[in-house]
């Protein structure tokens, strides 16, 4: 089994290359700026996801991200080791070799015992901090948003002294997709935070299509949750959708470069769907691509 995985992915690599390889990056790729990729509900192990994985693999040969943030679900339906090796190791494996850390959030498909995997970097805690240059992050676990969870956030968005204050987590509080939607009670507890203390970002998944919304209160919000997963045709764009997309997998690299935040997404055929710039202001530049 392990043999045709690895004959998949030399297939599936030089395949994507030709479209990859067309591709132009539109980051800025500034020295000593944070770089960084986004996935979410990628665990599967099916050939998407190792599709997806391939594109990003390639992606890093020209835009050298250091780590990868992912959005929960990130491994489907079973907690055995072989799970862990064919819905991460194997697909992630250039990566992985490549130094590229992997920072994971809980999914409502997931064990909590991920957080004690080591390669997900979450130190045994279910919701954590850590910071990367001027940015600093904030990871949650929105399956069980309690009381002790909203203080520990509230402290430690309180004592950041960070540029940038970006969140990530499983469900989306803003959303278009027609199959879950937003997650509105989550949105109660959470956006006064987000306001109060001055997050700019943040990232969500659940949904398997992507969207980035016009700024809410202030606020990008991303959702990414087709790193494996899809849901074709099922992003129904409202008035707060700057752009979407749901034709195809994709994932985002983002650069944080002083008071600038770019990113651009990238389909699983190396389409470019997305792309702009997110100032400190909360102001976004940068026409949608996708339709």
């Amino acid at each position: 089994m392990q043999f045709i995985r690895r004959l998949f992915f030399c297939v599936a690599l030089a395949a994507i290359s030709l479209s990859l390889y067309s591709q132009t990056l539109t980051l800025p790729r500034h020295p000593g700026s944070v770089r960084f990729a986004v996935i979410g509900d990628m665990g599967t192990g099916k050939p998407p996801q190792y599709e997806v994985a391939k594109t990003m693999n390639l992606s890093h040969q020209t835009f050298a991200f250091d780590f990868v943030i992912t959005l929960g679900d990130n491994i489907y339906g079973g907690n055995r080791p072989k799970d862990y090796q064919t819905k991460f190791e194997l697909p992630y494996e250039p990566l992985l070799e490549a130094g590229v850390k992997f920072y994971a959030s809980l999914g409502n498909h997931d064990s909590p015992n991920q957080r004690l995997y080591k390669p997900f970097n979450m130190n045994g805690q279910q919701y954590y901090t850590y910071k990367k240059g001027n940015a600093q992050f904030f990871v949650l676990d929105s399956n069980y948003m309690n009381p002790q969870q909203l203080s520990w956030l509230e402290k430690e968005l309180q004592d950041s002294r960070s540029d940038w204050k970006i969140c990530y987590f499983h469900h989306a509080l803003y959303s278009s997709g027609s199959f879950h939607g937003p997650s509105t009670e989550l949105r109660l507890s959470l956006e006064p935070l987000f306001v109060k203390y001055g997050v700019q970002v943040v990232f969500a998944g659940h949904e398997h299509v992507y969207e980035r919304t016009r700024p809410q209160k202030g606020i990008t919000h991303f959702t990414a949750g087709a790193g494996g997963q899809l849901r074709k045709r099922n992003l129904v764009k409202t008035n707060v959708t700057a752009a979407g997309y749901d034709l195809d997998q994709s994932f985002i690299l983002i650069e944080v470069s002083g008071d600038e935040l770019h990113f651009q997404t990238i389909s699983r055929k190396g389409k470019t769907v997305d792309s702009g710039v997110i100032l400190r202001a909360a102001q976004v530049k940068g026409a949608p691509l996708a339709k």
